[in-house]
């Protein structure tokens, strides 16, 4: 089982040998309340066990701080309460899936700005990266855009090939900083 929550909605995609299904809710918030359930639906509707899962794939990111929290908080959860490996998968390789490469995967960013991400020939990747849309020059030709459904069901594939490898804990990519800041005023002192 795959999902993701890193935009403006909640996608999950069940591999089932050959066969994929997918769910996309669009939402733009409530996502954290949404996930669990649509994923037991999924499941049920399914005829599938959470024990009988091999692995759960997570869309790591970049997107929606909040959301990419979800779905990483979400898929470690699930794996350490399963005893099934969490395998974080980047929103740039869910798009680079199936694509010639070499190819540049972009992301849209708030304020006119893209996260950005070069893959080579041998698929070798470069560090993420935020630029501007309209100043952006790819390296190499770019990916072809991918609706929700295919960007779910390309985080099972990937999280399904990484099965095999002791793959890290997933951990979100964010790429750009957050819009908000810490308190510049010095937190109160509680009294015990």
């Amino acid at each position: 089982m795959a999902f993701d929550t890193s935009a403006a909605h909640c996608a999950a995609a069940l591999l089932l040998g050959d066969r994929v299904v997918t769910r996309v809710d669009d939402m733009a918030k409530g996502q954290a309340e949404h996930l669990m359930p649509m994923l037991q639906e999924m499941l049920k509707d399914a005829a599938v066990n959470w024990g009988d899962l091999d692995a759960i794939g997570v869309g790591i990111g970049p997107g929606n701080f909040t959301g990419i929290r979800i779905s990483v908080a979400a898929a470690r959860g699930l794996a350490l309460g399963l005893g099934k490996p969490a395998i974080g998968v980047s929103g740039f390789a869910a798009r680079a899936f199936g694509a010639a490469l070499p190819a540049t995967a972009i992301i849209p960013a708030p304020r006119g700005q893209c996260y950005v991400q070069d893959f080579s020939a041998s698929a070798a990747v470069s560090t993420p990266l935020l630029a501007l849309q309209e100043t952006l020059q790819p390296t190499h030709p770019l990916v072809a855009e991918k609706t929700p459904q295919q960007l779910v069901a390309a985080i099972a594939h990937i999280a399904a090939a990484r099965m095999g490898a002791a793959p890290e804990r997933p951990a979100p990519l964010y790429v750009r900083r957050a819009d908000a800041a810490p308190a510049r005023d010095a937190a109160p002192m509680i009294l015990s």
